[in-house]
């Protein structure tokens, strides 16, 4: 009993961990990346569909993003969905495939994306500590757990906090790290 909300907990804090990670796979970093897309959706035949599922995404002169569909009458739809998308790029459609060319960053907007990747950050840790007090909270309501293997399960819940959360700011430093690089 006590093993499963330990494993809970990590399994809970592990998922944040990997939310954290795709949410900044779709910062800019100045270079092309096919996972910027990764969020956008298409209505496709009536149903919301990822582009990645609709079509090969490829780049190409490390600068732009090359996108061909598997059917070609969904090109329109994928144009518009990157439009309307807050990617803030513009495509470019040529009739076959769509070209996403990504500028290069300046120092100001690379400073805002590290300010966005901070946030994110926090945002997660939050999150984080949000569990480790649901934990505590259960672990201290149980009193048929004895007081000392209740301070040692706190223990392990907190050394698993920290140990999710400095795993986070590496994440984040590395993510920054990358945006600033030219």
């Amino acid at each position: 009993m006590m093993d499963d909300i330990i494993k809970m907990c990590h399994e809970k804090m592990t998922k944040v961990t990997e939310q954290f990670g795709s949410r900044l796979n779709q910062v800019r970093t100045g270079r092309a990346n096919p996972m910027l897309l990764d969020a956008i959706e298409v209505e496709y035949y009536g149903a919301m569909t990822p582009i990645n599922q609709m079509a090969s995404i490829q780049v190409s002169e490390g600068k732009t993003l090359v996108i061909k569909p598997y059917d070609s009458s969904s090109l329109k739809d994928i144009e518009r969905a990157i439009n309307k998308s807050d990617l803030g790029l513009p495509p470019t459609n040529d009739g076959a495939l769509i070209r996403i060319t990504v500028p290069q960053l300046t120092e100001e907007t690379r400073k805002g994306y590290c300010k966005e990747v901070s946030k994110y950050a926090e945002d997660a840790k939050v999150q984080v500590r949000n569990i480790r007090r649901e934990v505590n909270e259960v672990l201290k309501k149980d009193k048929t757990i004895p007081e000392d293997t209740q301070k040692d399960l706190l223990d392990k819940v907190q050394k698993e906090t920290e140990k999710i959360t400095k795993e986070i700011d590496e994440i984040a430093a590395k993510k920054e790290k990358e945006i600033m690089t030219i």
